[in-house]
């Protein structure tokens, strides 16, 4: 049997993928041309850069290309303010650095903006190059810091709701069978799984008794046929794989062609070294995993071997699969 920690680094290798951080998008802001041209060549080579010439023309770009990390406008414009214009992007993109250009001194609305949350920092014309650079950037690394904190929460917020739902599901359960089916739709829900399936397993052996979910329609159990099934029982470790279509063992295997699966993930459910399930999580398209969301799984299935024993699986007997 593989050792349980080299396996699980094995898995965090293949489903860790490295891939080019994307250019953070920002918005500049000045009915001038001449300075929107400025702004824009400032900073093209480190940003994904869209500009307006109005408050009207930037709340038309933020509605077609969504939330951006950074906006820089100018105070003094046509129709509406900067402030006016930034205020006006907070109840929808609360997390977006705003920035404000002024040649001139216009306290009053400025004060105002700045403590109402609504500017993150004021610039004065004309402005040093080198000193914007750097103050665009520490309020990008800002945005990133802060959609950081929040996605962590969220996952953190959701990760403690899914194990609390599988905790609920085994308490309130009049017994086995009414587990299965809850069970792999809180995975599946939890993973953005297209499919999963909690097949009970005796004497190594699939057996009729199974939950499914399924995001596009009946979930058909192939499992017996799939090598990952035979290697996950083999050796009590999660198989993965997160690129069918590249994975040399798996390409020619008929029931992923005709599935359209392309990612599969199938976790052994353990019990005193026995495999009481397996835990099947299917994706129509490649896939990868994040650090905390291998952990979850690995807990979740603790979980879950729980819910199972305590329902009286291990010594029930049930049909066999051929």
């Amino acid at each position: 049997m593989d050792n349980p920690i080299s396996a699980l680094d094995k898995i965090r290798r293949q489903l860790m993928t490295i891939e080019k951080p994307k250019k953070q998008k920002i918005l500049v802001v000045d009915d001038e041309p001449d300075n929107l041209d400025l702004l824009y060549r400032t900073f093209r080579r480190d940003f994904n850069v869209f500009k307006a010439e109005s408050g009207v023309n930037a709340l038309e770009v933020l509605a077609a290309e969504g939330e951006v990390a950074v906006i820089i406008s100018d105070q003094r414009m046509p129709e509406m303010k900067g402030t006016e214009f930034l205020s006006k992007t907070v109840p929808q993109f609360p997390d977006t650095v705003r920035i404000i250009l002024t040649g001139f001194t216009d306290i009053e609305d400025l004060v105002e903006a700045i403590n109402a949350g609504q500017v993150y920092k004021y610039i004065t014309k004309p402005w040093d190059p080198g000193e914007l650079r750097a103050v665009v950037q520490r309020a990008a690394e800002s945005y990133d810091l802060l959609k950081q904190r929040t996605e962590e929460l969220r996952r953190a917020n959701a990760q403690v709701a899914m194990l609390a739902i599988l905790v609920q599901i085994t308490n309130e359960a009049a017994g086995l069978e009414a587990i299965l089916n809850p069970i792999a739709t809180v995975f599946g829900t939890s993973l953005t799984a297209d499919g999963c399936i909690l097949s009970l397993v005796k004497s190594n052996t699939l057996v009729t008794s199974q939950g499914t979910y399924s995001s596009v329609g009946t979930v058909e159990n192939w499992l017996v046929q799939d090598p990952l099934f035979e290697e996950a029982i083999a050796t009590h470790t999660m198989q993965v794989s997160v690129n069918v279509a590249n994975d040399e063992k798996l390409a020619g295997v008929t029931h992923y062609r005709n599935s359209g699966v392309q990612a599969h993930l199938i976790i052994p459910i353990l019990s005193r070294n026995e495999v009481l399930a397996v835990l099947s999580l299917q994706w129509k398209k490649p896939w990868t995993l994040r650090e905390d969301e291998l952990k979850l799984i690995g807990l979740a299935a603790q979980l879950v071997a729980i819910s199972l024993t305590c329902k009286g699986w291990g010594s029930e007997e049930l049909g066999v699969r051929s």
